[in-house]
């Protein structure tokens, strides 16, 4: 009988250890939560699956079609021939979804991509609560809320949490290639300062809002084209195109919003939907009220979704421009042109009908320049150090860079890389120094951009 209290604290001892080593395992893991799923980019963060992260995916949300159509995409994802995920998604419907999701705790990340008219609210409220959280671009939609933006990211360090947003386009291959060559100084030079009419770094995004995604044509809410709630294009997908002009001409090193940038110019301008267009991509058969305001003719909706920005980077010239038509020709789809000017070679990335509508970069000396092939040369093997298989053929003006298939994955599968990205950050338990202080410059010049552009009298007139 003596033994018993020993055995007893020794089973006692073995049980708080079990406790203490679930608990610990439960930390380490995480553990999804999406709100208010409005947008497909909520899903294709759980196009596939990933070490670490529990299969369980709470979802809270208002009730609607929205986040019925987000469901849809998991479930597809689940029931694919190839490679299924196995997601169970543990659903809230309710006008206090959000209160609900602060309360219960479900998870300790919150995935966002929908509606951004309340976006900077939900993250500001998440971080408060303790919540990471991944958004998708744009965290925020407007100058009024620039500063609650700011104000979340000094929340999320106080309270130890990460909150970052989904760059996708920073994996695009062509992209991290352009990056890598331009710091080769044998090849590149150093990057010039240009002029506003003569930019040193361009960016050009053309979209589409009829597309098909994952098989299927895309549903896109109403909302998505009512700009009080999606916001501007000049503030949306221009949000990519800053950030890789910030990414690609200063890497890792940080952004004052303060010192750093200097707006030169900026304007806005519509697209037009006709009411059948709108019909095919929303599935409704009347523009609904919160739309009407920009109905004209009783029947042709126009949608602020074009902009373009010129500003100043650290002196250097750059102009972002987005563009949305309707629908793409037959056998194009979404395309992109950069182009990024050196004092030796112009690195310029182009995607049209010569290029088979994929994005090809290009190597292209300037005025003067003849030693760019014995450069190429030279610096190659770094390159295929980081990059294994890419190399370069002659091309007309220049070089074009030859990368292999293995790296050309889609939009779709950038979304992955950056969730595992992401996911790495929150094991090491913070970000790189430079990337909450970019963020913050990058939503500071597409903010300043939409007010610089609705000031600017000229800029409603229609490209």
């Amino acid at each position: 009988m003596k033994l018993l209290p020993a055995v007893g604290s020794l089973f006692m001892a073995t049980l708080i250890a079990a406790c203490q080593s679930s608990d610990k395992k439960d930390d380490d893991t995480i553990r999804l939560i999406t709100l208010d799923p409005g947008h497909f980019h909520a899903a294709l963060v759980q196009k596939t699956m990933f070490d670490g992260v529990d299969s369980v995916v709470h979802v809270y949300a208002p009730e609607g079609s929205d986040v019925q159509l987000h469901l849809d995409k998991i479930q597809g994802f689940n029931t694919r021939t190839e490679d299924p995920t196995h997601w169970k998604e543990e659903v809230y419907r309710g006008p206090d979804f959000l209160e609900k999701m602060l309360a219960d705790k479900a998870g300790n990340v919150v995935v966002m991509a929908g509606n951004n008219r309340l976006k900077t609210d939900y993250i500001q409220k998440s971080v408060a609560a303790g919540f990471n959280v991944l958004a998708d671009k744009p965290m925020t939609i407007d100058g009024a809320n620039f500063q609650k933006l700011k104000d979340a990211f000094e929340t999320a360090k106080q309270k130890n949490v990460l909150l970052y947003d989904i760059m996708t386009e920073r994996y695009e291959i062509s992209t991290m290639l352009q990056r890598a060559f331009s710091q080769q100084l044998d090849v590149f030079g150093t990057l010039e300062k240009g002029t506003p009419e003569n930019p040193a770094v361009t960016k050009e995004s053309v979209h589409h809002f009829y597309k098909n995604v994952s098989g299927s044509v895309l549903t896109r809410p109403a909302w998505f084209m009512d700009v009080a709630q999606q916001g501007e294009g000049i503030v949306d997908v221009t949000t990519h195109l800053v950030d890789l002009v910030q990414w690609e001409c200063f890497p890792e090193q940080t952004i004052d919003y303060l010192k750093d940038i200097n707006l030169t110019s900026a304007r806005r301008w519509t697209t037009d939907m006709t009411l059948s267009q709108f019909k095919a991509i929303t599935k409704q058969d009347a523009f609904p009220d919160y739309l009407k305001k920009d109905v004209t003719k009783d029947s042709v909706l126009q949608v602020y979704c074009n902009g373009e920005i010129n500003y100043q980077l650290r002196g250097v010239h750059a102009k972002v421009s987005v563009i949305w038509a309707y629908k793409a020709p037959e056998g194009t789809g979404d395309t992109h042109y950069s182009i990024m000017r050196g004092t030796k070679a112009n690195l310029i990335i182009r995607q049209g009908a010569a290029q088979q509508y994929k994005p090809t970069l290009y190597i292209e000396p300037v005025a003067g320049n003849t030693t760019l092939e014995a450069s190429l040369t030279k610096s190659l093997p770094a390159i295929k150090q980081e990059f294994p298989g890419v190399d370069v053929k002659k091309s007309g003006a220049g070089w074009e860079v030859i990368i292999p298939e293995k790296y050309k994955e889609g939009h779709e599968a950038h979304f992955g890389r950056v969730a595992q990205k992401y996911m790495e950050y929150l094991k090491a338990g913070k970000l790189p120094e430079w990337e909450v202080p970019n963020m913050i410059s990058k939503y500071y010049t597409t903010t300043q951009a939409l007010e610089l552009a609705k000031k600017t009298k000229s800029a409603v007139a229609k490209k």
